[in-house]
C-alpha cells in the first residue's frame, strides 16, 4: 500500500478532447468509468479485477466509437486510478500501452462536506471523471498525481522499507517478551542476549515462583521468533551497507551505521523525485507547518506529517547527529541560537524545523553540489 503523498508536477493539457477513462479499483471487480469526446453522459463499465486486457479491450472498443464522432483515428486517452494496494503495476501497463495515465492521491479528491453521503464505487467512478476533465482544462486544483517511480527505483527503496520492517518486528517481540515477564514481577531480563533462553531457567517470579512451564515455552518460542528477525535485520543491514558505501571503505566502524542508513534513507525515498522548489520538498516531507486562520483567530497545527511517517522519524534523527557532527555549520548555530537555555518542548519543536530546513539543504547540495554553510565534507 502507498502510505504516502506525493505531489507531482500537473500534467500538460491535451488539446484534443480526449477519451477520458477512471478505474475505481476493489478486491472483487473494476468499476470503470468512461467519457467520449461531445457524449453528455459518464459511462459505467465492470472489469474482473486484474484483468488488464479486457480494460485495453474497452479502451479499443472507445477509440473506435470516438474516432467516428469526431474524426480523428487515433484518439488520445487519459487514465486514472487512485493510489492504493495496487501499487503501480497497472499505470505501467497502460503507459506500455500508449495511454497517458495519472495515479491519484485519494485525499486530493472533493467530496461533499455534509454529515452523511452516498458513496459507492460508481459514484467514485463519475466523480473521478469530473476531476479528471477538469484537470485537463488546466485546473491542477481539483486533484494531485502521484510521482510515480521506474520499477528499478522501486525495487531499489523495497532495502530500505523492509529493514525498518524488521525494526518494528524485533522492538515488537522484545516488547512481548518484557510484558510477558512484567506480569510475573520480573524486570530486567535480555530477550536478546546470547543464551537468554538459558536464562529461562533461572528467572524467579515476584512471589518467589519459578516461572511456570506453560510460559516459559511461550517466551522460548518468542525468543526464537527474535532471533530469526535478529538474523534477517543483520542481513539486510549489511546489504544496504554494502550498497550505501560502495567503495567508501575508509568511513569508521563506529559511525558507519548511521551513515548508511541516512544514505540510503535520504535517496530512496526522497531523492528520486523531481521537486520543482523547496516548498515542494518540505510540504511533500509533512515538515512543513500547517497553520489555521479564520478572522481574527489565528493557531498553529503543527506540521502537516502529509509524508511517510518513516521518512520524518528518520529526519529527526539526522538532525540530532547534524547537530552532533556539524556543530560549526550555520543551520546548528541557528538552532543553538533559538534554543539557547531552553529545553524540553521548544527543543523538540526546534529539531523539526532544523530538519525541515537540513533536508532543504542537502537536497540543494545532491541536486546542485551546493554545500550547506559552514559544513565539513570528509
Amino acid at each position: 500500500m502507498l502510505a504516502e503523498k506525493e505531489v507531482a508536477a500537473p500534467a500538460p493539457s491535451i488539446a484534443t478532447d480526449p477519451i477520458f477513462i477512471a478505474i475505481e479499483m476493489s478486491r472483487s471487480k473494476w468499476v470503470v468509468g468512461t467519457h467520449i469526446p461531445t457524449s453528455t453522459k459518464v459511462g459505467i463499465h465492470t472489469v474482473e479485477w486484474g484483468d488488464a486486457a479486457a480494460l485495453l479491450g474497452l479502451v479499443d472498443r472507445l477509440r473506435s466509437r470516438a474516432a467516428d464522432i469526431v474524426g480523428i483515428a487515433d484518439v488520445p486517452v487519459l487514465c486514472c486510478y487512485e493510489a492504493g494496494y495496487e501499487g503501480f503495476w497497472l499505470y505501467r501497463r497502460l503507459a506500455a500501452a500508449g495511454l497517458r495515465a495519472l495515479v491519484l492521491d485519494p485525499s486530493s479528491l472533493l467530496v461533499n462536506r455534509r454529515a452523511k453521503r452516498a458513496k459507492t464505487d460508481r459514484i467514485d467512478a463519475k466523480a473521478m471523471i469530473r476531476a479528471l476533465m477538469a484537470y485537463n482544462r488546466g485546473e491542477d486544483q481539483v486533484l494531485s498525481a502521484v510521482n510515480v517511480p521506474s520499477a528499478e527505483q522501486e525495487d531499489h527503496r523495497r532495502l530500505v522499507r523492509e529493514r525498518q520492517s524488521l525494526v518494528y518486528d524485533c522492538t515488537a517481540h522484545t516488547n512481548r517478551i518484557r510484558g510477558l515477564l512484567l506480569t510475573q514481577g520480573i524486570v530486567g531480563f535480555d530477550p536478546r542476549a546470547i543464551g537468554a533462553e538459558l536464562r529461562l531457567d533461572e528467572l524467579v517470579t515476584g512471589d518467589d515462583r519459578p516461572l511456570g512451564p506453560r510460559l516459559k515455552d511461550e517466551i522460548r518460542r518468542e525468543i526464537g521468533r527474535l532471533r530469526v528477525v535478529l538474523e534477517q535485520l543483520k542481513d539486510v543491514s549489511a546489504e544496504r551497507n554494502a550498497i550505501a558505501l560502495g567503495t567508501k571503505t575508509d568511513v569508521p566502524q563506529c559511525d558507519q551505521g548511521s551513515i548508511d542508513a541516512d544514505a540510503a534513507m535520504i535517496v530512496r525515498e526522497a531523492f528520486w523525485r523531481k521537486f520543482n522548489n523547496r516548498r515542494e520538498l518540505a510540504a511533500w516531507s509533512g515538515l512543513a507547518p500547517m497553520p489555521w486562520a479564520s478572522g481574527t483567530i489565528s493557531r498553529d497545527q503543527g506540521i502537516a506529517k502529509t509524508g511517510p511517517a518513516i521518512f520524518r522519524s528518520h529526519m529527526l534523527q539526522i538532525a540530532w547527529r547534524w547537530l552532533q557532527h556539524q556543530p560549526q555549520s550555520s543551520l546548528s548555530q541557528w538552532f543553538n541560537e533559538r534554543t539557547n537555555g531552553a529545553a524540553g518542548r521548544v527543543r523538540r519543536v526546534m529539531i523539526v524545523a532544523l530538519a525541515r530546513k537540513l533536508l532543504v539543504a542537502l537536497w540543494r547540495y545532491a541536486t546542485t553540489g551546493l554545500v550547506p554553510t559552514g559544513a565539513i565534507i570528509a
